[in-house]
């Protein structure tokens, strides 16, 4: 029993270190104290039903959910995988033009939207602001219509705080309202790395941010306007996104530097472009936008295919030396990769190159042919766009366990997701952790059959899964609602390619 108690402690504490948040704010969210979290954590307290509910709800982890219970996924193996697949469309620019289309007083209509548990989860939150949202056909078109007027008051707490994504609400709505309150996810109080430099980007446009209460509370000078160029101090995603969201309604002209130039960025841009917005510079770090006082038209968009779900399936199909054809693939954010693959002796054919619906972004499609590699001479490591990407370098992990020779991964970026990546050691894999940020990976590899629960990192759990489809035998993946959150019916496609997956629930 008190080794059950262990596991499930050191579930909730990943589950936590995932969400941001320290022991103290978790349990400031419980109402309990900071020991007994502590106590939790090392399987040294009782949990009731309730608690284990309360906590589920707290962590937006499945881990600890009640009711019918987790979701979890049998898989056969080895598999080899045939057939064509077409990649989905970008999730992480969905989101951020879910959170762009407050910028629209009209219609904004979204083509082949991936519909996934965090874009649910968004959903939810601008329902209840009073937008008027709905699924158009199977296509996964969906229709955004907001109302003369946002109802802040009524915004969908639990919805919002189960997304990180609202943080990108206050970039559209500063040019709104003098003042309004969001609540914000996991606790994250201002000053931390991963919310500071959204404050920075957006005080040169008046806001003001004091987060108390959970709740970040906004007041907007409009005597403050953009001076001088915005330099950004993280060259984050989200945090370029926000500042060309307050840009846009900005009539002004706003210089962004260090800018991400990555997918998502570049879709929010096009975007931008058909509500009448100047975009000068997409694709480098320099961004220059004339923004218009008001915006008021009814939008068709299409955003690009995801590169990381591509690199998903390139990953799937090189572990187990199959030969598929990936179609719809966005090259331009995924010829680092290819270039460090090539250097390891992976063979594949590509198309030409055809544009994506936004007519902007270039695709292709590759045909991969079952590879023996071998370990690169030089450390595997991301870099900003158009660097290898940051959510692709996990996938390396599994594909340099059937490298012949070491390979040394680097994970900079965050502090605890290379830990994830000896998890493939339980289906047999040689995954030395080095630092929290480096790995050694020693291959080949011939997997084997294991149970493993689900880490609560998409990218690290989906490396699982696919070492599960090069295993030997049976695999259980077990609590698989991170995968849902960044994936849409991943296993079901899977399996139309020849994979052997059953998703299934404890009686």
């Amino acid at each position: 029993m008190a080794d059950y108690k262990g596991r499930i402690g050191n579930l909730i504490r990943d589950a936590r270190k995932h969400r941001g948040l320290t022991q103290h704010q978790l349990a400031e969210l419980l109402g309990t104290s900071q020991s007994a979290i502590n106590r939790i954590e090392k399987g040294h307290q009782n949990l009731s039903l309730e608690m284990l509910a309360r906590i589920g709800t707290a962590l937006d982890s499945e881990i600890v959910a009640l009711g019918a219970g987790p979701t979890h996924l049998r898989v056969d193996g080895p598999t080899t995988l045939s057939g064509s697949i077409d990649v989905k469309t970008s999730k992480n620019a969905g989101v951020a033009l879910l959170c762009a289309s407050l910028l629209n007083k009209g219609r904004t209509t979204l083509r082949k939207v991936a519909r996934i548990e965090e874009v649910n989860r968004l959903l939810e939150v601008l329902t209840s602001l009073g937008v008027a949202t709905r699924w158009l056909n199977e296509d996964n078109d969906l229709e955004i219509i907001p109302p003369a007027d946002l109802n802040l008051v009524a915004i969908d707490e639990a919805a919002a705080r189960r997304t990180r994504s609202v943080i990108m609400f206050l970039g559209p709505l500063l040019h709104r309202y003098d003042q309004f309150d969001l609540p914000y996810a996991g606790g994250c109080n201002l000053g931390e790395r991963t919310v500071e430099p959204h404050m920075s980007a957006l005080r040169p446009f008046g806001l003001e941010v004091k987060a108390t209460d959970g709740a970040y509370h906004a007041r907007v000078n409009r005597a403050v306007e953009p001076g001088r160029p915005i330099v950004l101090t993280e060259r984050g995603d989200t945090v370029t996104e926000n500042a060309l969201m307050a840009a846009a309604l900005h009539p002004g002209t706003t210089v962004i530097r260090n800018a991400s130039s990555n997918y998502m960025v570049q879709d929010l841009c096009f975007y931008l472009r058909k509500l009448g917005v100047e975009v000068e510079g997409v694709g480098t770090t320099t961004l220059r936008v004339t923004g218009k006082q008001e915006i008021d038209v009814d939008v068709d968009y299409a955003p690009s295919e995801d590169p990381i779900e591509a690199m998903s399936l390139l990953a799937a199909a090189i572990v187990t030396k199959s030969e598929i054809t990936i179609r719809r693939v966005p090259i331009e954010f995924l010829e680092i990769e290819l270039a460090t693959l090539e250097e390891m002796g992976f063979r594949y054919d590509r198309s030409a190159e055809y544009a994506a619906l936004n007519g902007e972004t270039r695709l292709v499609d590759l045909t991969t042919h079952p590879s023996e590699l071998r370990a690169p001479l030089d450390k595997i490591h991301p870099m900003p766009f158009p660097g290898l990407n940051i959510d692709n370098l996990p996938f390396f992990a599994v594909i340099a366990a059937v490298a012949e020779g070491q390979t040394l991964l680097h994970d900079w970026v965050y502090e605890n997701r290379a830990i994830y990546f000896t998890e493939l050691n339980k289906l047999g894999a040689q995954v030395k952790l080095l630092d929290p940020h480096r790995v050694l990976v020693e291959g080949p590899t011939h997997f084997s059959g294991a149970e493993i629960v689900c880490p609560p990192a998409l990218r690290p759990a989906v490396v699982l899964l696919i070492a599960m489809l090069a295993s030997k035998g049976r695999s259980v993946l077990r609590s698989t609602y991170v995968i849902h959150r960044g994936y849409e019916d991943l296993a079901e496609r899977l399996n139309e390619l020849g994979a052997n997956i059953d998703s299934f629930r404890d009686i």
